[in-house]
């Protein structure tokens, strides 16, 4: 019951992004309600149409209006006529960086009435959290190629970790592990035994920094590879896990397949002293576009994120609850696009309604 205010930057983008931020922002509308506290939304039209009309994908002053909101809220970014990643680095990968959102936060959580393709997991097997280091990494771009076009032509991408960018994503998580209060385990996945440069100094710093400062959280490391097998085996051995950019990428898409596919992952791209900016997981799907049939979910989880990340931690979990009673109610067949048993709109309603 803060009875404060916030503003909000609304990126509804491209194909069914519109109507799942809608429903997205129906459940925040209810939760503010419930909670007394009240958001103030400014829309922006970045996506594919803008881009095909004025050629422009983030212009500069869209960013110094974004830098004042308290978080973003995006609904999905593709375009089928636009070459893909024109818009996904024009827009999503420019205002990471420019908003220096050095965290990618990535829940993986099974909801009680969602099937997981893992065989006789449930939802206290699967419930742990990714924090990926979001701006650095081989995603900076350093690198190059020669003789292209030749059969001697050779292309470099360099993996670029300077210790201040690894320790305070090493810290956020510790931090984090805290917080969640949980099983209190943070496990680092790298992979050490091969890349020896980059790694050695992600687990020196990890070990450094949980030694000194976070004696509570016990340590634990994978390689990368041995992960995606435990993640498939035993998902419950998890709590946190602390990656670098690449590898982060990799094992969420996996970790959402887990917890029953993109329709309810969510995900936030956070600047801990800044503007952080969620959205769902899952593509624009163009070709649901208009139909009402897409799943809002994931795009409602986020925006439980958003209100964890702004402050509003008890709203926060009243929306994860609602999600959990929505599932478990039945009522929703499916994740899947037209297979729901009711469409997006109803989605939304039913889950504002159990605030």
């Amino acid at each position: 019951m803060s009875g404060k205010s916030y503003n909000i930057a609304l990126l509804p983008g491209d194909g069914t992004g519109p109507e799942v931020l809608r429903e997205g922002v129906k459940v925040l509308d209810a939760t503010a309600s419930v909670f007394k506290f009240k958001l103030n939304y400014t829309t922006y039209d970045l996506g594919g149409e803008r881009y095909l009309k004025t050629g422009e994908t983030l212009p500069e002053s869209v960013i110094e209006e974004v830098k004042k909101c308290d978080a973003i809220f995006l609904g999905a970014i593709g375009h089928p006529d636009v070459k893909p990643g024109i818009l996904e680095v024009g827009i999503l990968l420019k205002m990471r960086f420019t908003l220096d959102q050095y965290i990618n936060l990535r829940p993986v959580k099974l909801y009680p009435g969602v099937e997981t393709p893992l065989k006789d997991k449930k939802p206290e097997d699967i419930d742990f959290v990714v924090v990926r280091e979001n701006t650095g990494g081989i995603y900076t771009g350093v690198g190059g190629a020669v003789q292209v076009g030749t059969p001697n032509e050779i292309a470099t991408q360099v993996m670029i970790y300077s210790r201040p960018v690894v320790e305070r994503c090493i810290r956020y998580a510790y931090d984090f592990t805290r917080k969640r209060n949980k099983r209190k385990q943070l496990t680092l996945v790298h992979k050490t035994n091969v890349l020896t440069y980059a790694g050695d100094l992600w687990n020196r710093v990890f070990r450094e920094v949980g030694n000194t400062d976070y004696p509570d959280i016990k340590q634990d490391y994978n390689h990368v590879d041995a992960c995606n097998m435990w993640f498939v085996k035993s998902p419950e051995f998890y709590d946190v896990i602390v990656t670098e950019n690449l590898f982060g990428d990799i094992i969420t898409d996996l970790g959402a397949m887990i917890q029953g596919g993109l329709g309810i992952a969510a995900g936030g791209n956070i600047n801990p002293e800044g503007v952080s900016m969620f959205e769902p997981m899952g593509g624009s799907a163009p070709k649901y576009t208009g139909q009402n049939v897409i799943n809002p979910l994931a795009a409602i989880c986020a925006g439980g994120m958003l209100l964890d990340t702004i402050g509003e931690s008890e709203a926060a979990v009243a929306i994860d609850k609602a999600v959990s009673k929505a599932l478990e109610s039945g009522k929703i067949k499916s994740l899947a696009a037209g297979k729901m048993g009711m469409g997006t709109t109803e989605v939304g309603d039913f889950v504002a309604s159990l605030i």
